[in-house]
């Protein structure tokens, strides 16, 4: 069997990768590794569960739920809220553990199971990989050991969720967005009810697309994937700013109030500068990854923030930022963590404190933004290579070089093998489009050669 979790969680098609059996088992695998780890000892063990809207979250909710309960954890059942939602609830509550149901910015037939550990925060990978063990070996046929009579576990809904999450939003504005009229696209996803509620008592005039989740329709031509929508939105409007997020709501891209997009780096560079003017930037750092735009790392040196930049994925963001104690790190996608209010990426936060900034400095969005200058990035794939090769190749080390001499001190090159397919990504920067795909179409040649 290949390994069930991935960076984030167990995902796949539902009802079929993911069923409701797998769900049930990995739940009750959870309950006993946990309980195995002593994070239950000496008290009645509690869980959170939540999910987005996916039609598939009714019967997947449904079996993590019972398995929980059959291996004697006590549930509350938060319904539909953004994956971070879940997170905080879990710290808040003192929860032992959190599940999420769901598959982010994935298409509808879609959906995950993600755990998270007492706090709010991801579950160490060891932890994963014990219960993908147990999992199977029980799968396979050994029984359960199973309470029965007042050992089983109680659930009931905890609909208080909703409001202490948003107000735990609001304790942490900075400033508040009266005056702001801001258009919100909520990929008929998670957040749907949560984001616009929030904003609005910050104080926004609010204007809501993809805010009618029907359980079919998530993420579908809307949302951070899709920003088409909010841009147009915002012209109609005459908005000061748009704001998109994912599914669960763990992601935030934005646009100005020309319509024009604002990404992960941009966003991260506004609040980077943000949290810095009131001292809330440890260590004058920011975190990033390896495909950050070069501008990004540009403006934060003419700005004097340091930059430390990680292996792509959020998780090692996440991983540096712990390590460290620093306060903001994110990835171009939108995925933006402000550590000290959220144990992972939150939409909802990123896109308030964005928002915040605008108000407070009475400066648009348009203006912020301008502290970096993204510089042109051209992104191509390379199919059927050696991908195990890319750091060993003389010939293709050979290439980059040249390419690097090329481009000097304003651009840039990334190869990246693909963890997923047999293909090598070439990514080059540059302050000119035309020399960018110039270099890239040589690199992606010189890949072909050395690695086919």
């Amino acid at each position: 069997m290949g390994r069930l979790f991935g960076t984030d969680g167990v995902r796949g098609v539902a009802n079929a990768d993911l069923t409701a059996e797998m769900a049930l088992g990995l739940s009750v695998a959870a309950a006993h590794v946990l309980a195995e780890a002593g994070t239950f000892a000496g008290h009645r063990p509690t869980a959170v569960v939540g999910r987005d809207p996916r039609a598939s979250g009714e019967f997947l909710e449904a079996a993590v739920v019972a398995g929980l309960a059959s291996a004697g954890v006590d549930v509350l059942r938060v319904g539909v809220l953004p994956t971070p939602a879940v997170a905080h609830l879990t710290g808040a509550l003192g929860a032992d553990l959190g599940v999420m149901l769901s598959a982010s910015h994935n298409a509808m037939p879609d959906n995950g199971i993600k755990f998270f550990a007492r706090g709010g925060h991801k579950l160490p990978d060891d932890i994963e990989n014990r219960i993908e063990s147990v999992y199977e070996e029980h799968r396979t046929g050994a029984p359960w050991d199973r309470p029965t009579g007042a050992g089983v576990g109680r659930v009931r809904d905890y609909t208080e969720g909703f409001d202490q999450y948003v107000a735990h939003l609001l304790d942490v504005l900075p400033h508040r967005l009266d005056g702001l009229r801001i258009v919100l696209d909520e990929a008929h996803g998670a957040a749907a009810g949560v984001s616009p509620e929030a904003f609005r008592r910050a104080g926004a005039e609010v204007v809501t697309i993809g805010a009618e989740p029907d359980g079919l329709n998530i993420n579908d031509g809307c949302g951070s994937t899709h920003l088409d929508p909010v841009k147009a939105a915002v012209l109609e409007h005459g908005a000061d700013l748009g704001i998109a997020h994912d599914g669960d709501a763990d992601r935030c891209l934005a646009v100005d109030h020309t319509g024009a997009e604002v990404d992960g780096d941009q966003i991260l560079a506004v609040l980077a500068l943000a949290m810095r003017e009131r001292s809330a930037l440890r260590a004058d750092t920011v975190v990033a990854t390896v495909m950050s735009n070069l501008g990004f790392k540009l403006a934060m040196e003419r700005e004097g923030i340091h930059l430390v930049q990680t292996a792509v994925g959020d998780r090692y963001v996440l991983e540096e930022m712990k390590e460290h104690g620093y306060a903001l790190g994110g990835e171009q996608s939108g995925h933006v963590i402000i550590l000290d209010h959220a144990t992972t990426g939150d939409g909802t936060l990123t896109g308030l404190l964005l928002a915040a900034r605008v108000a407070q400095s009475g400066r648009s969005l348009r203006e912020l933004a301008a502290v970096m200058e993204r510089l042109p990035q051209v992104l191509i794939n390379v199919p059927d290579v050696d991908k195990t090769r890319v750091k060993t190749s003389a010939d293709l080390a050979a290439a980059v070089a040249e390419a690097e001499r090329e481009l000097g001190a304003t651009g840039r090159v990334l190869l990246r093998p693909s963890g997923t397919e047999p293909l090598v990504r070439v990514m080059v920067e540059a302050a000119d489009i035309d020399q960018a795909r110039s270099v890239a179409g040589r690199l992606a040649d010189a890949v072909k050669s050395a690695l086919g």
